[in-house]
């Protein structure tokens, strides 16, 4: 039975580093986060450690394994994938069960919490470009001169000579 899980456990975690692009750090991440944090949960504190453990975990996991702008996302979906994963796991199978769902669960929230993260920064800076160029500002006229704050209007001067 041992050898079994473990082969099971594996098999979970490979799954995991199918998904594409930069979600497979976040994903791998929160499996093996959710997995550890189940282990060790569930030696402290029963099924409801383990399902604690396995969101602090797949959290951790994720957030570790995401790029940098997508580190909340990510450890957001890792937590709660791993948690639920942990519990629905344990339901079905008993601790096996419950460490293969931590695994599954921690694994796709956070890729797909990193997938969200890119998908929302791509939307944010196209917004700000945008309104950098002042395309979305209809106040902004500069009548051609293109002035700036270096460049300053100045008037006519007339010298006049006295000779």
């Amino acid at each position: 039975m041992k050898y079994s899980s473990m082969l099971l456990l594996s098999l979970s975690l490979v799954g995991g580093a199918a998904l594409a692009g930069g979600n497979t750090e976040a994903g791998v991440g929160g499996a093996l986060g959710g997995v550890l944090g189940s282990v060790v949960g569930q030696q402290v504190g029963g099924s409801t450690g383990a399902a604690i453990g396995a969101g602090v975990g797949g959290a951790a996991g994720g957030a570790v394994g995401a790029r940098r702008g997508n580190k909340t996302e990510a450890a957001i979906g890792g937590g709660l994938g791993a948690a639920g994963g942990n519990v629905i796991g344990n339901k079905m199978g008993g601790t096996t069960g419950g460490l293969i769902g931590a695994a599954l669960g921690g694994g796709a929230g956070g890729a797909l919490g990193n997938n969200y993260g890119d998908a929302n920064r791509d939307y944010d800076d196209d917004d700000r470009r945008r309104y950098r160029r002042g395309y979305d500002d209809d106040d902004w006229h500069d009548n051609g001169y293109h002035r700036g704050h270096g460049k300053k209007r100045h008037k006519h001067r007339r010298h006049h000579d006295d000779d």
